[in-house]
């Protein structure tokens, strides 16, 4: 599609708890900028073509007749339904239903990856490893915590970022010591097959407190996922402190295996939980476990790591993955 110097559409951002939406704006660069932001508990709405039209009687005027959607789960099917949430969309008939002319659909997390390749350097401040930008040619390993764990990888051709959606956090989790071969031997006992996701997640944190707790046969306040974080990043339980260093232990691991897949040119840290450690990630094992590769460290050593900073990063992403629409 050729597409104008600026470009006007919506942008939607659909998570199992809310839905976002932005008018936004892509200049010839194609890097979006968002008019106001308004968000919907996914939970008030019998359906997205709901949400949708709450959205268009609160922004009021006429809105553009073109938008790009970020769904919390696999896109591609012919019924997508959503992670905790009755909502049921067909693509096939939902750009009728919006009443749109051209629509794109993407994965929450291509989406991250659509913002980080069109971020401002200042939004991608470096972690660990070499200042070096992104490079012309080769792959950006992008990657986060959340519900699950999403990975992606931005593949740069003389200088053109494409985005790659992957499955990457249901990769088998590899253990490295003992301790780790303990927790996925309690894990297997609870999923058969454990994948890393199980480990490097919003809900993995919980799996190891409580892996850690039965094999070391100690007594711990069982707590929800946010409680137990709040706990852990706050420092204020031991136990539940020890358990996210192993988390971030983890964390490095499976960051440095996906950057060897991808080729270990530069990775990118997405999403809140990973914003929420950001000052704690030093303090742990995450980068000495990240370079731990054998005859490699001293090449992954020098691999930029940076964290993504945009308080709307879903949105920003799906306006930004718009241009590729066809």
């Amino acid at each position: 599609m050729e597409v104008p110097a600026m470009t006007d559409i919506i942008a939607a951002d659909i998570g199992g708890t809310n839905a976002r939406f932005a008018r936004a704006r892509l200049d010839e660069r194609n890097v979006p900028s968002l008019g106001k932001v308004r968000k919907y508990k996914v939970a008030d709405f019998p359906s997205l073509q709901a949400c949708w039209a709450a959205f268009v009687k609160d922004e009021g005027g006429d809105l553009p007749q073109a938008a790009s959607i970020a769904f919390a789960t696999a896109i591609g099917r012919d019924v997508i339904k959503l992670t905790n949430s009755s909502w049921m969309i067909r693509p096939e008939t939902l750009d009728e239903e919006l009443g749109l002319k051209q629509m794109r659909l993407v994965n929450d997390f291509e989406a991250v990856a659509h913002a980080v390749a069109r971020l401002p350097q200042e939004n991608l401040p470096l972690l660990f490893g070499d200042d070096r930008p992104f490079p012309r040619d080769g792959g950006v390993t992008v990657l986060g915590p959340g519900t699950g764990l999403g990975v992606a990888m931005i593949a740069f051709d003389d200088g053109e970022p494409h985005i790659v959606a992957t499955e990457g956090g249901h990769q088998d989790f590899a253990p490295v010591d003992p301790l780790e071969d303990k927790i996925l031997d309690y894990l297997r006992d609870k999923f058969l097959r454990v994948s890393t996701e199980r480990m490097v997640s919003g809900p993995g944190l919980n799996n190891i407190y409580k892996a850690m707790a039965t094999i070391g046969h100690e007594r711990v306040m069982l707590m929800d996922d946010a409680e137990l974080w709040q706990a852990a990043v706050d420092g204020t339980d031991e136990f539940a402190r020890a358990a996210f260093e192993r988390f971030c232990l983890c964390y490095g691991s499976v960051a440095g295996d996906l950057a060897l897949a991808h080729g270990p040119h530069a990775v990118v840290l997405a999403g809140g939980l990973t914003q929420r450690m950001r000052h704690l990630l030093p303090q742990t094992g995450f980068h000495r476990r990240f370079i731990a590769k054998g005859r490699f460290e001293s090449l992954m050593a020098t691999v930029p790591i940076r964290l993504a900073l945009h308080e709307e990063i879903g949105l920003y992403g799906a306006a930004a993955a718009f241009r590729e629409t066809k």
